[in-house]
């Protein structure tokens, strides 16, 4: 409890770096426009860091040594999506709001993970503020879901959930599109996972589930990812460019629900990616998932403009909808 404290008296501590195109004795020169660099709680994101094995110099090499990898958006929010080209993490824009959000969700965040770190929610590894000419742009960087490496067959946003649960005309005509529950439910039958499997995924999930309602956080999403090994890998790259990145503790979709198994499991070998074995029909697959988009409460104007949907005054969560109803459905 006192590192705790000692973490979170000073949340929103803020260090401030202006970047000179001259450059200075902390930062080099450049070619661009002056700009003011601010990071937030950095005590408390070096503490998460420090938990999943994230040294310092491999953080700054892989967001900063290789140009980043833009990445669609097939939501509705107006983030823009990076991906490092060590496919370790993901970098969002975000809202002030949204900024505000995940500081205020710190503590609570810290606590979560300090007792589980097992788990499929966010791992946040970073929160900037960049000013430049004028514009502020605020990103989170965090954990990657879906390995670049990886060729995934499906991909699904899940939120247990019917209203306005499918993919839209434009979406589906992306060569690599984005689902969503309806889609899932007519072109799939479930997915069939071993007992052991399907207990640890179970309870990760409804224990996050359960995290996330008492934030009274909603419209979060399961993003579902399936590689189907019987069809050609279509892998990207070579084997070892493939193992670039996923190294850390936790950053796989089957240490999330079972702990670091990379050197006890057989199974999770280089062409696992550490993705989780699971059956439809008679393929074999390997799925990846997590949990995305937390940064939003359940505050009263969201229930005032989801009263005209809702049949209760229940923020429309994937806890209530996925554990309840839905969740046998998608996971066998």
């Amino acid at each position: 409890m006192l590192c705790c404290n000692y973490l979170f008296t000073y949340t929103n501590y803020q260090v401030f770096c202006v970047c000179s195109s001259e450059g200075s004795n902390l930062t080099p020169a450049h070619r661009f426009p002056d700009f003011r660099l601010k990071t937030y709680a950095p005590l408390a994101f070096r503490y998460f860091r420090e938990l999943f094995g994230i040294k310092p110099d491999d953080y700054l090499y892989s967001i900063c040594n290789e140009p980043l990898i833009e990445l669609s958006n097939p939501g509705a929010s107006s983030s823009w999506f990076y991906l490092t080209s060590d496919d370790e993490f993901i970098i969002k824009t975000v809202q002030h709001k949204e900024a505000e959000f995940l500081q205020k969700l710190l503590p609570g965040y810290y606590m979560n993970l300090n007792q589980n770190p097992r788990t499929l929610l966010p791992k946040f590894y970073g929160l900037y503020c960049i000013q430049c000419g004028g514009v502020t742009v605020r990103v989170v960087v965090m954990n990657n879901i879906l390995p670049r490496a990886m060729k995934m067959h499906y991909k699904y946003d899940l939120k247990g959930s019917s209203y306005k649960r499918r993919a839209s005309r434009k979406e589906r005509g992306k060569a690599s599109p984005t689902f969503k529950d309806l889609d899932f439910q007519e072109m799939h039958e479930g997915l069939h996972f071993d007992q052991d499997t399907y207990n640890a995924l179970m309870k990760t999930l409804q224990r996050d589930c359960r995290v996330l309602e008492s934030f009274k956080i909603m419209d979060y999403s399961l993003l579902l990812g399936i590689h189907v090994l019987d069809r050609k890998p279509l892998v990207r790259g070579s084997r070892c460019d493939s193992r670039k990145g996923q190294k850390f503790l936790y950053s796989t979709a089957l240490e999330s629900i079972r702990g670091n198994v990379k050197d006890t499991e057989p199974g999770t070998d280089d062409d696992t990616l550490g993705g989780i074995p699971a059956k439809h029909k008679d393929e074999s697959l390997l799925i990846f998932l997590g949990i995305i988009d937390i940064l939003q409460s359940y505050s009263e104007d969201r229930r005032a403009s989801s009263s005209t949907i809702a049949l209760d005054e229940s923020p429309p969560s994937l806890n209530r909808s996925l554990s309840e109803t839905e969740l046998d459905v998608y996971l066998v």
